[in-house]
């Protein structure tokens, strides 16, 4: 129980007042409310989660599992669990996303593109395409 972090714990935090120029790359948890000009990028194959506030700007491509969104993002959006569109929420950019959850006010100046293939799926329908190819 002690020393045992859950999927949804926040590590680190970008302040309001802060300014980041260049890529981010986390893993765990991270929440921004300040201002990031380039992309944020959560370790893949890892439980990860990332919350943008309301007084927050992401300029640049997000990556993560979990996002949170209730400030702007501008740029390409690909969310491989769970991206939750708070009502400030502004995304200009295509979103990827493998489940949704979206309140009245959010706003997407993109594409939404829902995951529908997992990679459980794509291994068993190449298996039998490469047996094929093989005989």
């Amino acid at each position: 129980m002690f020393g045992h972090k859950t999927k949804n714990t926040i590590d680190s935090l970008i302040g309001a007042s802060t300014k980041i120029e260049g890529n981010i790359h986390f893993k765990g948890g991270l929440r921004i409310d300040g201002h990031v000009v380039g992309n944020v990028i959560a370790e893949a194959g890892e439980p990860s989660m990332l919350v943008i506030s309301e007084q927050a700007k992401v300029e640049g491509e997000v990556r993560v599992a979990h996002l949170v969104v209730n400030g702007e993002i501008v740029g390409p959006v690909y969310s491989a669990e769970l991206l939750e569109l708070q009502p400030k929420a502004r995304i200009t950019g295509d979103v990827n996303y493998k489940a949704l959850e979206m309140h009245g006010g959010a706003l997407v100046a993109g594409k939404l593109t829902h995951d529908q293939v997992g990679s459980d799926q794509v291994l068993k329908l190449a298996a039998p395409k490469l047996a094929a190819s093989n005989a």
